[in-house]
């Protein structure tokens, strides 16, 4: 049906009750932290500061440096954040990580976070030439450099095209996170083979919106997951919640905002009981409760 996409609707209050998470918890945070390639020689993806009088600049330095401050110096802050609350992320992560900062991935992976493709460098699905070779040169190069081959994806920017899903099934893909902001729990999506599993991904409570779309000061983030974990807890009485959270090195990496993340990660422990999960942890817990729906 075109108005659900790849979805079919199952609205919350007609869902049987799932399984509690490993542990016995009834709440799981979704942690999802993305590192990315910029490519100082095009435009970039993003900006903190507006072109000047005239028009922007290639090379674009004062945003290229803003989003390489992640790289330095925030991704290493987020890491030591997680580990304090020995909290494992899921590191959406452009392939060209792996050669481009290898320390990142070394670290990561040392840490037990999982690798979830995010293309190769920041560049939408829509926009490249050839979408099967992108994704099987991202989990091939993942796979050499960590010696585990992927099981979902991210696109960069969420972005795909009608193709997509069918193409990630079809390099032995599990779980996708594109269509994760519609729910608060996986569930299937259609493709023409194999198993497809969406799991959560915020827009709400991605740092991304809450600060440079929205504007909001570091003190946002921090209300709107109080408010989310509230919520959650309660109706995790009926059935398990997650929450997810998704971070930019470059942003919740800062000196001024890295506490609030501390704050979060100690209040979801310590006064709601929850567990942070990784995708394919999320994954494994969904599908051994769930049946699959039938491919298209």
């Amino acid at each position: 049906m075109l108005s659900h996409g790849r979805m079919t609707y199952t609205p919350a209050y007609a869902r049987t009750p799932l399984a509690p998470f490993p542990g016995g918890a009834r709440l799981a945070l979704h942690l999802i932290v993305n590192v990315e390639v910029w490519d100082f020689a095009k435009p970039m993806p993003r900006a903190a500061l507006p072109p000047p009088p005239g028009g922007g600049t290639v090379p674009d330095v004062p945003n290229f440096t803003w989003y390489q401050y992640g790289q330095r110096v925030g991704i290493w802050r987020l890491i030591d954040t997680l580990a304090r609350h020995d909290a494992r992320a899921t590191l959406s992560v452009n392939s060209a990580v792996c050669r481009e900062y290898p320390q990142i991935i070394e670290r990561t992976v040392a840490a037990g976070w999982e690798m979830m493709p995010h293309g190769v460098v920041q560049r939408t699905m829509a926009t490249v030439d050839d979408e099967r070779a992108v994704i099987e040169d991202a989990l091939a190069e993942l796979e050499a450099a960590t010696g585990t081959r992927p099981r979902g994806w991210l696109g960069p920017a969420l972005v795909e095209t009608e193709r997509t899903l069918d193409l990630l099934a079809d390099a032995g893909l599990e779980y996708c996170c594109d269509w994760g902001p519609a729910d608060d729990l996986p569930f299937d999506l259609q493709v023409q083979h194999g198993r497809m599993v969406a799991i959560p991904y915020p827009i709400d409570t991605n740092d991304i919106v809450v600060f440079t779309v929205e504007k909001h000061p570091a003190e946002e983030l921090y209300a709107r997951c109080a408010a989310a974990l509230e919520t959650l807890h309660v109706e995790s009485a009926v059935s398990p919640r997650i929450l997810a959270i998704a971070l930019h090195p470059y942003l919740t990496g800062t000196p001024a905002r890295i506490g609030v993340l501390d704050r979060i990660l100690t209040l979801a422990r310590e006064h709601y009981g929850a567990c942070t999960l990784t995708a394919g942890e999320i994954l494994d817990w969904y599908v051994a409760q769930t049946p699959a729906i039938p491919a298209i």
